[in-house]
């Protein structure tokens, strides 16, 4: 469904000062869903540049919490990290916990798992799609950062899909192969069997 012309819109900047340099902070929100979502810039670049870019759906078990049963803490530190040491960059940092079910639902996801289910099983048997997060402010994101051809940090082909959908041009994708743990190591197989996530082979071995 194409979004309403009102339904993205941006707020407010203001710098950011991390661990790792510098960053301004961009603040958006989806008026239809009443999610703010926010993006991390960081260098300078021409409109015609290649921009390294991260999309990372909130995670606060991984991200603030650092639980080891995902990735995404570690991949979030790791393209700050990339965004910098390239001298540009920018993280958007879409508010979609879960994969688009929530926190608590996310909670209950992961008691089916200490069950037995894996990830995409436990949000199906919660009656979800295994995959429900929608990219759509990303357009709006990139347009207001003068972003045009990206540089895509992930494993998930399906954001490239979504993003050239929207008219960004995705020069190339980056794998971003971080925080494998045996915590997280059958999570990481099933979103590579069932979800179509491109991680190295000999991550498995």
């Amino acid at each position: 469904m194409k979004p309403k012309s009102d339904q993205y819109q941006y707020v407010s900047s203001a710098n950011l000062p991390t661990h790792w340099g510098k960053f301004h902070i961009h603040g958006f929100i989806d008026n239809e869903l009443g999610q703010e979502h926010v993006a991390l810039s960081y260098g300078k670049w021409d409109i015609d540049d290649i921009v390294p870019i991260r999309i990372h759906s909130e995670c606060l078990t991984g991200d603030a919490l650092f639980s080891t049963r995902c990735d995404c803490g570690a991949q979030l530190e790791k393209a700050l990290q990339n965004i910098v040491q390239q001298g540009k960059g920018v993280l958007l940092y879409l508010r979609q916990e879960g994969r688009g079910i929530g926190l608590l639902n996310k909670i209950r996801a992961y008691h089916l798992q200490d069950q037995g289910m894996d990830t995409v099983e436990a949000n199906e048997h919660l009656g979800f799609d295994a995959d429900i997060r929608d990219y759509g402010i990303c357009k709006l994101i990139l347009e207001k950062l003068n972003v045009k051809n990206v540089n895509l940090m992930t494993n998930n082909p399906k954001k490239s899909v979504a993003l050239t959908s929207m008219g960004i041009n995705v020069v190339e994708r980056t794998p971003i192969d971080h925080g494998i743990t045996d915590d997280n190591r059958h999570y990481i197989r099933t979103k590579t069997e069932k979800l179509g996530h491109q991680f190295d082979k000999h991550l498995f071995k």
